[in-house]
């Protein structure tokens, strides 16, 4: 049975990991028979949002234990997580991957990568192995990999002009497709960057599952 990660950076959209991209992700996982072992980051947030309300809130959390409540406890810490036990990793968007797992959202194209991520990231490449990035969270890539890599954050012209200066290449993409950078075995794909309901935002998503099972062959 193949193993995939499912790095996750907190529990929704303002703050955290996307909620329907997760569980999206973990569905059509799930639905190809994979072992899905999921990741977050064991650290404080960048921020707490009240997601009723759009506001900032003035308490402090945890990415792993709000990343547990979509995992439903079944999860391990980012630092922990090994290539050499994985076929493929998958990393859901919201902006959790661009507070948590990097300082994209405030920084831009001067931005850091988690360092535990990056160095996953970078090992699960240097053996071969497929990785998904959708909605916001390609926007790392270029700060991981120092060469050129085809991706996608949607058709959003102000973000992906930041994700050019980063040395990255964008390819503008409809919400229901994936960009394939072959040659690194990257998948990405908009999802909520530009879908307007969990429908759309599940046919990228599919896609993107789908191709990254078929690059661990």
């Amino acid at each position: 049975m193949k193993k995939v990660g499912v790095v996750l950076s907190g529990c929704g959209v303002y703050d955290g990991a996307e909620i329907h991209e997760s569980v999206l992700t973990l569905l059509a996982l799930a639905r190809q028979g994979v072992e899905t072992i999921c990741f977050a980051p064991d650290k404080n947030q960048s921020d707490v949002i009240n997601h009723l309300s759009g506001e900032p809130m003035a308490e402090a959390r945890n990415v792993l234990i709000e990343s547990a409540r979509i995992a439903r406890g079944d999860i391990h810490p980012l630092a922990q997580a090994n290539a050499a036990e994985l076929d493929a990793l998958i990393v859901p968007g919201g902006f959790g991957a661009a507070k948590n797992l990097s300082s994209f959202a405030s920084l831009g194209n001067d931005c850091q990568v988690d360092s535990a991520l990056k160095n996953l990231v970078l090992d699960m490449h240097a053996a071969g192995k497929p990785l998904g990035f959708m909605c916001i969270a390609p926007a790392m890539l270029p700060k991981i990999f120092h060469f050129p890599l085809r991706l996608t954050i949607g058709t959003d012209i102000d973000t992906a002009e930041v994700i050019e200066d980063m040395g990255g290449e964008h390819v503008p993409c409809p919400v229901d497709d994936i960009v394939v950078d072959e040659d690194n075995k990257i998948v990405t794909t908009p999802a909520y960057m530009l879908a307007q309901n969990i429908a759309e935002a599940a046919t990228g998503i599919d896609k993107l599952v789908d191709r990254v099972l078929v690059l661990t062959q």
